[in-house]
């Protein structure tokens, strides 16, 4: 939060938060946006928040909570960014995996809306970023903001602790790369096409 003021974001901030999480109140106390919903794993939760609030927003992004945005107004150049493209998929340097890979990632909403997910529906949690990077590059919508510093604060830099949530995600390291290959084979280009379609 402090780092949101801090950069002068204006963007909305909506905090997904798990039902079982330890500092739930800490959360609520914050007194902003805040949906609480069953452990479902980040690749569930993110779909279903942005398909409840995606007929609310031109674009919808997101950012772990190992994530810290320092690059001053950081929001507006990537709507910016979006607006050029019309549509698209934008992300800034985690200062981690830099143009690589999106760990944090911005698009617009029509995207989502011809979709109807903001991630493919079988991953869990590892491989969203490799499949943005793939919708992107396969519709030719993609731009990576170097300048732009949204740095991933993740513990194998040591930037952060390792605990057990990590630990939970890296279990799922191995399926949620088989579950990756089965959708880039069987449904990748048609998510590509319909990007497509949308840009045309």
């Amino acid at each position: 939060m402090d780092a949101w003021q801090s950069t002068g974001a204006t963007a909305d901030l909506l905090f997904g938060v798990d039902n079982d999480d330890p500092t739930l109140a800490e959360y609520v106390a914050l007194g902003t946006h805040i949906a609480v919903g069953p452990r479902i794993k980040i690749g569930p939760t993110l779909n279903f928040l942005a398909m409840k609030n995606v007929e609310r927003y031109d674009a919808i992004g997101f950012m772990g909570d190992d994530h810290l945005p320092i690059t001053h107004e950081w929001d507006k150049k990537i709507t910016e960014e979006l607006e050029r493209l019309g549509t698209g998929i934008v992300y800034g340097n985690d200062l981690l995996q830099g143009e690589m890979i999106p760990t944090a990632v911005f698009m617009t909403a029509d995207i989502v809306k011809a979709l109807g997910y903001f991630c493919p529906p079988t991953l869990l949690h590892m491989y969203l970023d490799n499949s943005w990077k793939d919708w992107g590059q396969g519709a030719d919508c993609l731009r990576y903001l170097p300048d732009v510093i949204i740095e991933h604060m993740h513990p194998g830099t040591g930037k952060g602790s390792f605990d057990s949530v990590y630990a939970e995600s890296n279990i799922l390291m191995t399926p949620d790369h088989t579950r990756y290959l089965e959708y880039r084979d069987a449904f990748l280009q048609d998510d590509i096409a319909k990007i497509r379609a949308i840009r045309d």
